[in-house]
């Protein structure tokens, strides 16, 4: 490493560099998943990135070479015991003895001792690397020439292992989300080119045959196309696309050769985006994690002094105090203290949480939304496009026969033509083409009501009936008696009709319900839309409270209402009409970020896939994530502590110190990986 690195710090002021957790990190190829670095481009990457990119490469190139040094010292070792203890060689003595033992130290002790004086001089003096280094060193000081050894392979053998945990656990999130071909086929004059994807340009007409992965966000131009997108959403169904609708880089193209235009460039994507996300995941801590960081901090120079205290205090006050019988047991001490466990295997425990959840399709921005999920006790949702498929259709139009019901659509399609809402796609569908002949003046969409326009100098207003009240317009029938999402029509200030327009649940929402109320976690529904077709919708799914014709600060008020009970709340909606609720919530969940750019910016949590079976999911590997990280706290604690307590007894060995430290690690790592192996 260059003379000239310099300490970096989190938010909270603690240490990110030279420590065992950033050594193993950058060893596994995964460093930037712990300091956040994805978030920098590729073209910024200074001397020490390229240094983790030649350990990427080494993890890459055999996992031999990372054992080596522990198989050498444990043959010396084994070899030095045998002769103690079995084959009594008589010229195995003195200093050959001691030689011995040294040679077989110096492979897995010489990195820890060299990583211990660069984090000295770094100003961590109280590193996992000095007390490993101390007790080690004391132990050859006293003596106890075996057992140095032995703790210091175990602790090495315990390094690689964390270092191939946290390698698999970068491996499992990257085989999934950095599916992006490097290359792809460009067609220029109508024949075929290949070339590298960074290079391509939005415009660009890309050919992609069966089987192939497309590279680029962009348009379909064929007519149909069938596409595996897995990589994105972790449904295999095949997804069937039309001429026109989007499609996005990783998607499989699954059946015959398909046409596309480029509409974003290769760094822009979906899915880099998502990959980015997921990266920058581990970089929001969760509480649990950074409270270990804190404890961490204080608890090891205090487990110091106490081994000094533990060596020297007995002199004034035991009367055959021995000087090496007290050493021994203060670094027994030592190793004991260690927290290998905790700083390693939480961190792992939320990464495995946060590519659990990757490869269910859906994303976390940080592991401290997995703990938040965990204790959520309210899930209050929007309808259209959550629990609903926000596809809708129109039902009926019931126009006064004064009027012509045919001229009266195409001004109402004309001025639906100014909004995106699912509703004005609803109506273009049935009305047909735009007469852009008609002449629109002054629309103006009026939030959570509809919108309003002139045509030839006369107002027409497409909405809710809370737009026909709030201009006076008079009608003759009460809109809560028909359970259907009602479009009102006034022109030059007559009321002329409605359109009455449905919606269809989505086929998991019912199971949904269930299995939140499984979870002991209460739903509300909220919706702009009519209070008849909120609560017939909610009545249908189980949703437990329900309510309509709500504005957006409606929203936010019932969301207040509901977090002044102390409860935690989730809103699950698109992430981008809601902004105003998805920021009062504890937990912002969009769903179909596959789609959006603007849901992943918004939301704390992206559902890739639309399907709303996917909150309970998330709330699940929430709870087991949070679960095995406190498994992994209560072992060490009670282990260490029991250990700890018998060590400065003089009760407890090396050896027992070996099984509290690494022993313990290990086991933790090894339930931390689980989560990546969990079926939920």
């Amino acid at each position: 490493m260059s003379t000239q690195h310099k300490h970096t710090y989190d938010a909270a002021g603690n240490q990110l560099c030279c420590t065992q957790t950033t050594k193993i990190y950058r060893e596994a190829g995964a460093q930037e998943l712990i300091e956040g670095s994805s978030a920098r481009s590729e073209d910024s990457h200074s001397s020490h990135d390229h240094s983790v990119h030649d350990d990427h490469d080494t993890i890459a190139g055999s996992t031999f070479e990372l054992f080596a040094p522990a198989l050498i010292s444990f043959v010396l070792l084994m070899s030095a015991v045998a002769m103690d203890n079995w084959i009594m060689k008589d010229w195995f003595s003195g200093w050959v003895r001691i030689l011995w033992y040294l040679v077989a130290y110096i492979p897995v002790g010489m990195p820890v001792i060299k990583d211990a004086f660069v984090s000295i001089r770094k100003g961590d003096v109280f590193s996992e690397f000095f007390l490993m280094a101390i007790a080690t060193i004391g132990a050859f000081a006293i003596g106890e020439y075996p057992e140095g050894v032995a703790v210091m392979l175990f602790y090495a053998i315990g390094e690689v292992f964390q270092t191939l945990a946290v390698s698999k656990a970068k491996g499992n999130i990257k085989s999934l989300l950095d599916q992006r071909p490097d290359e792809v086929t460009v067609l220029m004059d109508n024949l075929p080119v290949t070339i590298k994807a960074k290079e391509v340009q939005v415009g660009a007409i890309i050919q992609l045959k069966p089987g192939e992965k497309l590279g680029l966000d962009g348009e379909l131009l064929s007519d149909t196309a069938s596409f595996n997108t897995a990589a994105l959403t972790g449904e295999s169904k095949p997804d069937r696309k039309s001429k026109g609708e989007p499609v996005f880089a990783g998607m499989i193209n699954l059946n015959t050769v398909s046409v596309v235009k480029v509409t974003a460039e290769y760094t822009d994507s979906k899915l880099s985006r998502i990959l980015e996300l997921v990266q920058n995941a581990t970089a929001q801590k969760a509480p649990t994690e950074l409270f270990i960081r804190k404890f961490a901090k204080v608890y090891t120079p205090i487990v110091v002094l106490l081994a000094i205290a533990i060596c020297l205090l007995p002199a004034l006050i035991v009367p055959d105090y021995q000087f090496n019988d007290w050493l021994y047991r203060a670094l027994v001490f030592l190793v004991i203290s260690c927290p290998c466990a905790l700083v390693i295997s939480i961190p792992l425990g939320y990464f495995g949480g946060i590519g659990a959840a990757s490869r269910n399709g859906i994303l976390f921005k940080g592991s401290n939304f997995l703990d938040t999920l965990a204790n959520i006790d309210h899930v209050i949702m929007d309808k259209t496009g959550t629990m609903t498929e926000g596809v809708f259709q129109v039902q009926e139009v019931n126009f006064n026969p004064a009027y012509d019901q045919a001229e009266i659509l195409k001004m109402v399609n004309a001025l639906e033509s100014n909004s995106t809402h699912p509703v004005a796609t609803a109506i273009h569908q049935y009305a047909g083409e735009v007469d852009h002949s008609i002449s629109l003046n002054n629309v103006e969409e009026i939030g959570g009501l509809g919108l309003r326009g002139s045509v030839q100098g006369k107002q027409l207003l497409v909405g809710n009936f809370k737009l026909m009240d709030k201009f006076s317009i008079t009608y003759d029938f009460d809109p809560a008696a028909i359970v259907y999402t009602l479009i009102a029509i006034a022109y030059d200030g007559n009321f002329i009709g409605y359109i009455t327009i449905a919606d269809s649940i989505k086929e998991d929402a019912l199971q949904t319900i269930k299995s939140l109320h499984e979870l002991n976690v209460k739903t509300t529904m909220l919706s702009g839309d009519k209070t008849s077709v909120v609560r017939h919708v909610a009545e249908k799914l189980g949703v437990d409270y329900a309510f309509g014709d709500l504005l957006p600060e409606d929203k936010v008020n019932k969301l207040k209402e509901i977090k002044n009970q102390k409860q935690r709340v989730a809103f699950v909606g698109d992430g981008v009409n809601d902004a105003p609720v998805v920021a009062l919530s504890d937990v912002g969940i969009a769903m179909g970020g596959l789609g959006s750019d603007a849901t992943i910016e918004t939301a704390d949590v992206v559902i890739q896939d639309d399907k709303p079976s996917k909150i309970p999911l998330a709330i699940k590997i929430g709870k087991q994530t949070k679960r095995v990280v406190w498994q992994n706290i209560t072992l060490a604690f009670i282990v260490k502590g029991i250990v700890l307590i018998l060590g400065a007894g003089g009760i407890a060995t090396m050896w027992e110190a070996v099984f509290a430290d690494v022993g313990v690690s290990l086991i933790a790592i090894l339930n931390a990986i689980r989560i990546q192996k969990m079926k939920f």
